[in-house]
């Protein structure tokens, strides 16, 4: 599953890239992105596609031993064969985005010292992978991002990856069925660029 993303283009080239409006964010987003932290997606809007801050998952709430409410936890990753379930299925079939990414990363290596493995597009800066968003009560707009089988440069290292959406599929992903949407979920064609880093995977954010 992906927990962690790289974004490395400013609000304006990414509005740039997907042909979208951006809203102001108030300030610069972080380029790696985390669970629970905002990052911009784009949505359908009246007329053209609009760049929008959200946070990365759906909060899913939890109590402590003794019955407690805990600090919900964000659920960051959607499985494709969980689209149907109630957790997701309105998010689905009726509010769907695009979700910018720079790169990837995957955890490799032994228990303890796995360090970070990068895929990314090795002809463009950026690409969009697939995402569905609502409203929440917890953190406003959050949106989640949908996993399907690896193809075979992510599969040595785990087993589902990203839904990666060519540029020609993303107005059928924004706007066509769910039952069009869905056909989209599969492992990516493509080629990826892969690179095997020495960052540790657990690190202080924002060193």
């Amino acid at each position: 599953m992906c927990n962690l993303y790289n974004i490395r283009s400013s609000q304006t080239e990414l509005a740039d890239f997907f042909d979208a409006v951006s809203q102001d964010f108030g300030s610069n987003t972080a380029q790696e992105v985390y669970p629970g932290y905002p990052a911009p997606v784009v949505v359908e809007g009246p007329n053209t596609k609009r760049l929008r801050p959200m946070v990365w998952g759906f909060p899913l709430q939890r109590t402590g031993a003794k019955g407690q409410p805990l600090k919900p936890k964000p659920v960051n990753n959607t499985r494709t064969d969980k689209l149907k379930s109630f957790f997701w299925r309105y998010s689905f079939e009726e509010r769907r985005c695009l979700i910018p990414v720079t790169r990837f990363a995957e955890a490799e290596g032994p228990k303890g010292a796995m360090t970070r493995t990068w895929f990314a597009m090795p002809d463009a800066p950026l690409f969009a992978t697939a995402g569905i968003w609502r409203q929440t009560d917890e953190w406003g707009e959050a949106f989640s991002m949908i996993m399907t089988e690896a193809n075979g440069e992510v599969a040595p290292i785990h087993n589902r990856m990203p839904v990666v959406l060519p540029r020609d599929a993303w107005s059928t992903w924004l706007g066509a069925t769910p039952q069009e949407a869905f056909r989209l979920c599969v492992p990516y064609a493509g080629r990826l660029a892969v690179d095997r880093s020495e960052e540790p995977w657990f690190k202080p954010r924002g060193s």
